[in-house]
């Protein structure tokens, strides 16, 4: 019952698929993840897609976002714009199953086009709606400080790799953002590749790895893999990764030649 009522409390309850609105030949139906999806249901306030380049997670999350009512570029609802159209019918399929709370606000990030949508917000901006200037920051200040002006109570957050400007510090400082707003009826739908934002506690991990989306453990994320791989076993990854180990084993050769050689002379020496 407990979960029940944590479902039913959700601003966004899931999503179904009618793929006979999507094209027969769409590249969309041989992604493995995603290809013949009919519903996903969302289970937590945060929910991470996780997975490879190429998996399907930022069309599926761009479909939901566009389902919902944002600028497939990224922004509030009221944002309307196009740059550039290269988000994928999908959406057309999608039907989003909404719970009985009112979404009060929400943002749909992008990192890819995070330019296009600073540069619309200045062009938007009014007397009564300053500019925050993300033009004039730091590309991570910019990242942060946007998601930091948007994040609010009762909001739906459709995230697609806030992380990639973010250092750690930041990643670390945006997880805590996230689990506040969340814990204050928000909720959230985010692709990332991060392993600090994987690690938000509570949070439910979609992985598009291995087949057709399924939910995943934290430490099996890819993400996670590689990285504890990475960190636990840096010298040899890395002489494996670049090819280190014939080198370093001919550069012991030589320098073992090098010796007997030296040897060799001072004993030549020694002997006149």
């Amino acid at each position: 019952m407990q979960g029940e009522s944590r479902v039913n409390n959700l601003l966004i309850h899931g999503i179904t698929i009618d793929w006979s609105k999507v094209d027969s030949e769409s590249y969309l139906r041989k992604i493995p993840a995603i290809g013949g999806l009919e519903c996903l249901e969302f289970h937590r306030p945060v929910t991470f897609f996780a997975g490879e380049n190429g998996s399907g997670k930022s069309s599926l999350l761009e479909a939901i976002a566009i389902a919902c009512g944002f600028n497939p570029e990224g922004g509030t609802k009221n944002y309307s714009f196009s740059t550039y159209d290269s988000h994928s019918d999908l959406h057309q399929a999608v039907t989003v199953r909404r719970g009985y709370r009112k979404v009060r606000w929400g943002y749909f990030f992008r990192a890819e086009s995070f330019y296009n949508v600073a540069t619309k917000e200045r062009e938007y901006a009014d007397l009564l709606h300053p500019s925050a200037g993300y033009h004039e920051k730091s590309h991570g200040e910019s990242f942060h400080a946007l998601m930091q002006n948007q994040l609010r109570s009762n909001g739906l957050y459709l995230f697609d790799e806030p992380e990639a400007a973010l250092s750690p510090q930041r990643q670390m400082t945006l997880l805590m953002e996230i689990d506040q707003c969340a814990r204050e009826g928000s909720q959230f739908v985010i692709a990332t590749h991060s392993p600090i934002l994987l690690g938000l506690p509570d949070a439910e991990i979609l992985t598009f790895d291995q087949g057709p989306v399924h939910r995943c453990t934290y430490e099996e994320t890819t993400a996670y893999e590689v990285m504890e791989l990475f960190m636990n076993h840096r010298e040899q990854m890395l002489n494996r990764l670049l090819g280190r180990n014939g080198e370093r084993a001919a550069g012991e050769s030589r320098e073992e030649k090098s010796h007997g050689k030296k040897d060799h002379m001072e004993r030549k020496d020694g002997n006149l």
